[in-house]
Protein backbone atom coordinates (compact mmCIF):
# COMPACT_ATOMS: atom_id res chain seq x y z
CA UNK A 1 0.00 0.00 0.00
CA UNK A 2 1.41 3.10 -1.03
CA UNK A 3 0.57 6.68 0.48
CA UNK A 4 -0.19 9.62 -2.10
CA UNK A 5 0.14 13.18 -0.29
CA UNK A 6 -3.22 14.90 -1.50
CA UNK A 7 -3.18 18.57 0.28
CA UNK A 8 -2.04 17.96 3.81
CA UNK A 9 -3.63 14.81 3.85
CA UNK A 10 -2.55 11.26 2.60
CA UNK A 11 -4.10 8.67 0.89
CA UNK A 12 -3.66 4.96 0.95
CA UNK A 13 -3.68 3.53 -2.47
CA UNK A 14 -3.27 -0.26 -3.83
CA UNK A 15 -0.01 -0.99 -5.11
CA UNK A 16 -0.70 -0.91 -9.24
CA UNK A 17 1.98 -3.50 -10.26
CA UNK A 18 0.86 -5.75 -12.60
CA UNK A 19 0.55 -9.70 -12.07
CA UNK A 20 2.84 -12.03 -13.18
CA UNK A 21 1.96 -14.51 -16.20
CA UNK A 22 2.03 -17.27 -13.26
CA UNK A 23 -0.34 -15.32 -11.28
CA UNK A 24 -2.63 -14.57 -14.26
CA UNK A 25 -2.37 -18.48 -15.94
CA UNK A 26 -3.33 -20.01 -11.99
CA UNK A 27 -6.61 -18.70 -11.96
CA UNK A 28 -7.31 -21.69 -14.49
CA UNK A 29 -7.12 -25.50 -12.94
CA UNK A 30 -6.30 -27.09 -16.42
CA UNK A 31 -3.56 -25.39 -18.54
CA UNK A 32 -1.59 -26.44 -21.71
CA UNK A 33 2.04 -25.02 -22.37
CA UNK A 34 2.41 -25.00 -26.09
CA UNK A 35 5.88 -25.85 -27.36
CA UNK A 36 7.94 -25.77 -23.79
CA UNK A 37 10.83 -26.18 -25.05
CA UNK A 38 14.20 -26.05 -22.65
CA UNK A 39 12.54 -23.47 -20.14
CA UNK A 40 10.04 -24.75 -17.89
CA UNK A 41 9.64 -22.15 -15.47
CA UNK A 42 5.75 -21.20 -15.60
CA UNK A 43 4.80 -24.81 -15.69
CA UNK A 44 6.84 -25.87 -12.68
CA UNK A 45 5.49 -22.90 -10.87
CA UNK A 46 2.04 -23.62 -11.79
CA UNK A 47 1.98 -27.05 -11.01
CA UNK A 48 3.36 -26.26 -7.81
CA UNK A 49 0.26 -23.71 -7.12
CA UNK A 50 -1.65 -27.35 -7.72
CA UNK A 51 -3.02 -26.45 -11.65
CA UNK A 52 -2.91 -29.44 -13.45
CA UNK A 53 -0.68 -28.68 -16.51
CA UNK A 54 0.10 -30.55 -19.79
CA UNK A 55 3.45 -29.18 -21.84
CA UNK A 56 3.80 -29.99 -25.72
CA UNK A 57 6.34 -29.58 -28.11
CA UNK A 58 7.31 -30.50 -31.80
CA UNK A 59 10.29 -32.95 -29.56
CA UNK A 60 10.45 -34.75 -26.69
CA UNK A 61 11.46 -32.50 -23.48
CA UNK A 62 12.26 -33.49 -20.28
CA UNK A 63 9.28 -31.30 -17.88
CA UNK A 64 9.48 -30.91 -14.15
CA UNK A 65 7.63 -32.80 -11.40
CA UNK A 66 3.68 -32.79 -11.88
CA UNK A 67 4.28 -31.47 -15.66
CA UNK A 68 2.43 -34.01 -17.88
CA UNK A 69 4.46 -33.75 -21.29
CA UNK A 70 2.98 -35.10 -25.01
CA UNK A 71 4.78 -34.57 -28.27
CA UNK A 72 2.83 -32.59 -30.08
CA UNK A 73 2.97 -30.69 -33.17
CA UNK A 74 0.16 -27.57 -33.39
CA UNK A 75 0.89 -27.17 -37.38
CA UNK A 76 -1.13 -30.98 -37.15
CA UNK A 77 -3.01 -31.23 -34.09
CA UNK A 78 -3.54 -34.05 -32.50
CA UNK A 79 -7.28 -32.01 -31.01
CA UNK A 80 -7.97 -35.17 -28.12
CA UNK A 81 -4.40 -34.27 -26.57
CA UNK A 82 -6.01 -30.17 -25.77
CA UNK A 83 -9.39 -31.82 -25.10
CA UNK A 84 -10.22 -30.84 -21.18
CA UNK A 85 -7.61 -27.89 -20.80
CA UNK A 86 -9.04 -24.56 -20.02
CA UNK A 87 -6.68 -22.69 -21.72
CA UNK A 88 -3.86 -22.89 -23.98
CA UNK A 89 -0.64 -20.75 -23.18
CA UNK A 90 2.47 -20.46 -25.35
CA UNK A 91 5.96 -18.37 -24.34
CA UNK A 92 6.98 -16.62 -26.86
CA UNK A 93 5.20 -17.50 -29.50
CA UNK A 94 6.41 -16.49 -33.12
CA UNK A 95 3.42 -15.27 -35.63
CA UNK A 96 3.59 -18.67 -37.99
CA UNK A 97 2.44 -20.33 -35.03
CA UNK A 98 -0.24 -17.96 -33.36
CA UNK A 99 -3.20 -18.95 -35.61
CA UNK A 100 -2.07 -22.74 -35.65
CA UNK A 101 -2.94 -22.33 -31.72
CA UNK A 102 -5.78 -20.07 -32.02
CA UNK A 103 -7.21 -22.85 -34.26
CA UNK A 104 -6.78 -25.37 -31.57
CA UNK A 105 -8.00 -22.91 -28.66
CA UNK A 106 -11.22 -22.59 -30.70
CA UNK A 107 -11.59 -26.41 -31.51
CA UNK A 108 -11.35 -27.12 -27.48
CA UNK A 109 -13.77 -23.80 -26.26
CA UNK A 110 -10.30 -23.14 -24.05
CA UNK A 111 -8.72 -19.83 -23.82
CA UNK A 112 -5.28 -18.69 -25.41
CA UNK A 113 -2.82 -16.67 -23.74
CA UNK A 114 0.48 -15.92 -24.89
CA UNK A 115 3.65 -13.71 -25.30
CA UNK A 116 5.62 -13.17 -28.46
CA UNK A 117 9.16 -12.59 -29.55
CA UNK A 118 10.20 -9.22 -28.66
CA UNK A 119 8.40 -6.81 -30.73
CA UNK A 120 6.36 -9.36 -32.98
CA UNK A 121 2.80 -8.19 -33.25
CA UNK A 122 -0.27 -10.65 -32.05
CA UNK A 123 -1.85 -11.73 -35.44
CA UNK A 124 -5.12 -13.33 -33.92
CA UNK A 125 -8.22 -11.44 -32.31
CA UNK A 126 -6.85 -10.91 -29.12
CA UNK A 127 -6.48 -8.34 -26.36
CA UNK A 128 -3.54 -7.06 -24.72
CA UNK A 129 -2.87 -7.51 -20.95
CA UNK A 130 0.01 -6.23 -18.90
CA UNK A 131 1.76 -7.98 -16.65
CA UNK A 132 5.31 -8.18 -14.84
CA UNK A 133 7.50 -9.74 -17.20
CA UNK A 134 5.50 -7.41 -20.52
CA UNK A 135 2.64 -7.99 -22.42
CA UNK A 136 0.25 -11.19 -22.44
CA UNK A 137 -1.69 -11.28 -25.44
CA UNK A 138 -5.74 -12.86 -24.49
CA UNK A 139 -8.07 -14.47 -26.41
CA UNK A 140 -11.40 -15.82 -24.82
CA UNK A 141 -12.86 -18.58 -25.85
CA UNK A 142 -16.71 -17.14 -24.88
Amino acid sequence: MALIPVGHKHLAVASADPPAIVDVLAEYDRVIEIGIGSRPGVARALAERGVSVRATDVVHRETPPGVAFVRDDVRDPDVDVYEDSEALYALRLPPDLQRHVWRVARSVDADLLFTTLGGDPALIPCRPRTVREGTLFVWTHN
